[in-house]
C-alpha cells in the first residue's frame, strides 16, 4: 500500500517519508466494525476420547459452538486456521462458518475460549459463541493508551496502567476492535478512570466507571527520599534530647 502511494505520487524515499509525516495515514487503526472472516468447519458426530485424539493426529482441532436458544454442536476445524485465529488480533472478530452441514453453514460466531497445550502452545480445543446479529452481547475490549503523560515527560514520574480491558455491551456488528484514551495531559499523581473513556453512542460501558484505568506516580527513589526526610524531621535532634541529672544516673 505504501509503495503504491509512493509510485503514484512519484516520490523518492526522503520525500516519501516527509509526505508520511505530514499526512500520517492511519494504516493500523479502525476501531469500529471488525472485518468478517470465513472459517471452514465440519460437524462432529462422535465425542469419544479416541475419536478426539484421532482428530488431533489428523491436524484437526475439536471445538464446540453454542448460543441462546440453540443446541450445542460439536465441530472440528483445521489446526492452521485455529492457530491463525488464536492470535490476540482476532479477539472479538466475527467469523462466518463455511460447512456442508446446513445447520452450521453461514452461522456467525465469535471465539469465546481456547485451550492450548502447556508446552507447545498448540490449540487443543475452541469454544465459539453463536451470534444473533440483532441482539446485544457483552464482550471485553482492549484499551490502548495514546501519548506520553506530562508527568513522565516533565516531572520524572512513572506511568502505570491498572486496566487493560473493559466490558462493553452492544450489537455484534458494532463491537470496537479497541478503545483509546489520550494520556498526554496526565500530570504527576493524577489518574484516569473508566468514566474518562469515550465510547460510541451505540456502545454501553459495563465496567464500573469509578475504576482506575491508569496513573502517573512518583519514582521509588523520590518516595524513599520523601519518607526519610519526614522521618528525620519527626526524630528529636541531640540538641533537644534531655540530659539525665546526676541523681537519675545514680539511680
Amino acid at each position: 500500500m505504501l509503495l503504491e502511494i509512493a509510485f503514484k505520487k512519484g516520490l523518492t524515499p526522503p520525500y516519501f517519508l516527509q509526505y508520511l509525516r505530514q499526512n500520517k495515514p492511519d494504516l493500523k487503526r479502525n476501531p469500529m466494525k471488525s472485518e468478517h472472516l470465513i472459517i471452514p468447519v465440519k460437524a462432529r458426530t462422535s465425542l469419544k476420547k479416541r475419536d478426539t485424539k484421532k482428530l488431533r493426529k489428523d491436524n484437526l482441532v475439536p471445538a464446540i459452538v453454542y448460543g441462546p436458544g440453540q443446541t450445542n454442536q460439536a465441530i472440528s476445524l483445521d489446526i492452521r486456521q485455529a492457530e491463525k485465529f488464536s492470535k490476540k488480533s482476532y479477539e472479538n472478530k466475527i467469523f462466518t462458518f463455511k460447512s456442508e452441514d446446513k445447520n452450521l453453514n453461514g452461522r456467525k460466531v465469535i471465539k469465546k475460549d481456547m485451550t492450548v497445550h502447556l508446552l507447545n502452545r498448540r490449540p487443543l480445543h475452541l469454544d465459539f459463541f453463536s451470534l444473533d446479529m440483532t441482539r446485544a452481547i457483552r464482550v471485553h475490549v482492549e484499551i490502548r493508551f495514546e501519548g506520553k503523560p506530562k508527568g513522565v515527560r516533565e516531572e520524572g514520574g512513572i506511568f502505570s496502567s491498572t486496566l487493560r480491558s473493559v466490558e462493553i455491551e452492544c450489537l455484534p456488528a458494532d463491537i470496537p476492535a479497541f478503545l483509546t484514551v489520550d494520556v498526554n495531559h496526565l500530570a504527576l499523581n493524577e489518574n484516569l478512570h473508566v468514566s474518562d473513556l469515550k465510547v460510541p453512542e451505540n456502545v454501553k460501558l459495563m465496567t464500573k466507571k469509578e475504576r482506575t484505568l491508569c496513573t502517573v506516580s512518583e519514582t521509588k527513589e523520590e518516595t524513599t527520599d520523601t519518607q526519610e526526610t519526614q522521618e528525620a524531621s519527626d526524630t528529636p535532634s541531640d540538641a533537644t534530647t534531655p540530659t539525665p541529672s546526676k541523681e537519675e544516673k545514680a539511680k
